[in-house]
């Protein structure tokens, strides 16, 4: 555990270790997607315990222990073909997923439609998805960062998880309305898209997508592995019922 002059806190366990808990000022918290704590001075006192980590879920990955809080999500995703690991003994949750796993994930939901080529010329033929990129942009489930670029292998950020969601929703006919939902609960809220907007305040309303922290909801960060196993666990259970 390090802390920098800047107000943020490092967490970093040993190999083995995951976090088990944290208190700031005997207060426990939520244990970021990160491992990083912010917005503290010199006077928080943090206190972090770990454990090790134990694998008695029954899946074959090591790095995910039964008392994690993703651990249901992964072997959800894992059972139902979803998600599969990074390696056959590694799922990596805190690893990042990029856009082109996002669209993969939700044309196996499809049982794999064909779709003609899409427009991107980053999107070549024959790789593992641009059938899948095909099928969804052919739907409007995607759009490219650009006219010509979909950007298949950056990161998908938390917003563009939500934009991606709002539309398959819509393209399934299922239930989008947001009513008077308001975001003004997260002080970051205004740190969201404009074109994301409407489908992050579904998201959080349906509870798809919720805070990093009580008042945080960290759009423009980058969504987990473990993170996306709990947003498509949710998804499924919740919304395509």
């Amino acid at each position: 555990v390090s802390a920098s002059s800047n107000g943020t806190v490092t967490i970093t366990p040993d190999k083995g270790y995951q976090i088990g808990s944290i208190s700031v000022n005997g207060e426990q918290v939520a244990i970021p997607a990160d491992s990083i704590l912010t917005g503290l001075d010199s006077n928080d006192k943090v206190v972090v315990t770990f454990e090790r980590i134990t694998n008695n879920t029954g899946l074959p990955f090591v790095d995910v222990s039964s008392a994690s809080w993703y651990a249901e999500a992964v072997q959800y995703v894992y059972e139902n073909g979803m998600m599969n690991g990074t390696s056959e003994t590694m799922f990596s949750p805190d690893a990042t997923t990029t856009r082109a796993m996002i669209v993969t994930i939700l044309h196996r939901l499809e049982n794999e439609p064909s779709a003609e080529a899409s427009s991107f010329t980053d999107v070549a033929s024959g790789l593992y998805y641009a059938d899948a990129v095909a099928w969804a942009a052919a739907n409007g489930i995607i759009n490219g960062v650009s006219e010509t670029s979909f950007a298949p292998d950056d990161a998908i950020t938390r917003e563009q998880m939500a934009a991606i969601l709002y539309r398959y929703a819509q393209f399934k006919g299922y239930d989008t309305t947001v009513g008077g939902m308001s975001l003004s609960e997260y002080a970051d809220a205004s740190q969201i898209s404009a074109y994301a907007t409407t489908a992050m305040q579904w998201a959080n309303a349906e509870g798809l997508i919720t805070g990093v922290t009580d008042t945080t909801l960290s759009p423009q960060g980058s969504a987990t592995r473990a993170q996306v196993a709990t947003i498509l666990m949710r998804f499924v259970e919740n919304i395509a019922k």
